[in-house]
């Protein structure tokens, strides 16, 4: 089975808004508007058994639909920058969301995720840009702010290894109770 992952996907509404913040980094990889989402879990690349596994124990997930909005521009790696992304505020509809992720999937034997979860959509991937730029970047863009969205569910993803990202495809979608 591919690479595996669970997220929230962006509305169509959303990403137009995003893809304007394309360019003005020479060197950036830009994620393809289609690729954009909010990563919850990652899961890394599993067996087909363990695959299966994942897909059924996350149908237990039983949580309400929420409100939610992207709230900033960021980036990873302080003084050297990785990648630039549009910010989550954790609410804690989101937080519990992956938290419960992280235990379900701990629970069939995947280890727990190591990093701290920090919510957000990522733009492009960097490599050898300077963090005079990307600043420069994001100082240029000014405050940004999507409107709100309804989170009416989540995905399992799949992807194949590739430089940047992507293609990503739904495995399986679960519904969050209205």
């Amino acid at each position: 089975m591919p690479r595996l992952f669970t997220g929230i996907e962006i509305p169509s509404e959303i990403v137009i808004g995003l893809s304007a913040l394309r360019g003005g980094i020479p060197g950036a990889r830009w994620v393809e508007p289609e690729n954009y989402h909010l990563s919850l879990r990652f899961i890394g690349d599993v067996d087909d058994a363990i695959g299966h596994e994942i897909m059924h124990i996350l149908g237990r997930v039983r949580r309400r639909a929420f409100e939610f909005a992207l709230d900033g521009l960021d980036q990873f790696g302080g003084r050297k920058p990785r990648a630039v992304f549009a910010a989550a505020s954790p609410q804690s509809a989101l937080i519990e969301l992956q938290a419960e992720h992280d235990r379900l999937l701990q629970r069939i034997g995947l280890p727990p995720e190591p990093r701290k979860y920090t919510p957000h959509v990522t733009l492009a991937r960097l490599r050898d840009v300077s963090a005079h730029r990307v600043a420069d970047y994001l100082s240029s863009r000014g405050p940004y702010r999507s409107p709100s969205f309804q989170v009416s569910r989540f995905v399992l993803f799949s992807s194949k290894a590739s430089v940047g990202g992507g293609p990503y495809v739904v495995e399986a979608a679960y519904p969050l109770d209205g």
